[in-house]
């Protein structure tokens, strides 16, 4: 018999969740504030656990279509630094403008969703 254990991000969700409905309201100003803040970090480990990886590979699989390259996100990225700096990819390449407006919008997403010009961007589309 198999047991099913929660996930790494249920267990983060679950801490979450504990802190924001029963440490908060017990503690004072200060250690409040500091819990505040914690539950922020959770929530954005929570997020980067649920939409990181499905991130990456859109970000990897874009980053080889433009660079015509296979390899690590680290190396892909640090080869279009790369370009971008040396002036061998145009600026202004439509899958280049594409690929960062989406990398970026993909990382407010797991930093601070509620950010006003991400939501703003998110409206306008």
């Amino acid at each position: 018999m198999t047991e099913e254990k929660p996930s790494t991000r249920e267990l983060v969700e679950a801490v979450t969740e504990f802190m924001e409905t029963r440490v908060i309201p017990e503690v004072g100003r200060r250690t409040g504030f500091h819990t505040r803040v914690a539950v922020n970090v959770l929530k954005t480990v929570a997020r980067e656990l649920q939409l990181g990886p499905e991130l990456a590979i859109g970000e990897k699989e874009r980053l080889s279509a433009i660079l015509g390259l296979d390899g690590s996100l680290r190396v892909l990225n640090t080869e279009l630094c790369r370009r971008i700096r040396e002036k061998g990819l145009d600026p202004q390449d439509p899958r280049l403008i594409s690929h960062l407006h989406q990398t970026v919008m993909g990382r407010l997403s797991i930093d601070n969703p509620r950010y006003s010009a991400y939501l703003k961007a998110l409206e306008t589309g």
